[in-house]
């Protein structure tokens, strides 16, 4: 791994964490400790990142927070897109499950209005978006929060989700390819999205065309633990082909 590919790595899990020590990311890396200091100098000195001692953390995460909202808003009239398409397959009476992410939000903005529903989610802005619908019942995971995606993660998460079962699971990704499977910047998530799945009948992934056939840095496993890829007309031909070669079900939103 290159310099610059790794200080992107080291981006994207401080994008997805919030901040990160020192010694967690030399030994995630496999490299030394002052050569991680040295790429978070740089990372600091390109303004994406505030050091601070033993590590370094997301620049406006305060910010962020404090209003609630989500630091990646790219291609948010296709994540729209796939939230409305996703909506056909939520019926009243379902018990479902909304993943953290920006995509999954977009439908969640979309069942205000919903009757006898309930949504379990380890996403904080989702549970305050849904939480005061009179016919939606909203359950949520313990964990650590994590601060850009405001969610909850780690292993605590993942407990929650043993003996339930649920009808569907609408789930995210930062990328997703035949060969990488699906992916995620932390490890953290792992788990959880592993229970979720796992306590699901259904599984849709809901990812706008632009993260297939890219791959974070941490796989959860194949394409073959989802049952449903839900995404936007964007998706390229060659891609279209290898998931219909693959006999992986596409539900295209136009």
């Amino acid at each position: 791994m290159t310099a610059n590919h790794r200080r992107e790595k080291i981006f994207e899990v401080i994008k997805e964490d919030g901040s990160a020590k020192v010694v967690d990311l030399a030994k995630l890396f496999k490299v030394s400790e002052p050569t991680i200091r040295q790429d978070l100098e740089k990372l600091e000195e390109e303004g994406l990142v505030i050091k601070e001692h033993g590590g370094a953390y997301l620049k406006n995460v305060q910010t962020q927070v404090q209003e609630v909202s989500l630091a990646n808003q790219e291609n948010i009239e296709k994540k729209e897109l796939i939230a409305s398409k996703c909506l056909q397959y939520i019926e009243s009476g379902d018990t479902i499950i909304l993943d953290s992410g920006s995509t999954t939000t977009e439908i969640a903005k979309k069942l205000k209005g919903f009757k006898n529903l309930t949504v379990i989610t380890n996403a904080l802005n989702i549970a305050l978006m849904l939480g005061a619908e009179p016919g939606i019942e909203v359950i949520m995971t313990g964990g650590e929060f994590k601060p850009p995606t405001l969610s909850l993660t780690g292993q605590k998460a993942a407990d929650f989700f043993k003996g339930i079962n649920v009808q569907k699971l609408f789930l995210a990704t930062a990328g997703l390819s035949l060969k990488a499977g699906l992916t995620y910047p932390s490890i953290s998530d792992l788990v959880v999205k592993k229970a979720m799945i796992d306590a699901a009948e259904t599984t849709y992934l809901v990812a706008d065309s632009t993260k297939i056939g890219k791959s974070a840095f941490a796989s959860l496993g194949a394409l073959s633990l989802i049952d449903y890829i839900i995404t936007d007309a964007g998706i390229e031909d060659k891609s279209l082909k290898v998931f219909q070669d693959n006999e992986i079900e596409l539900i295209i939103a136009n």
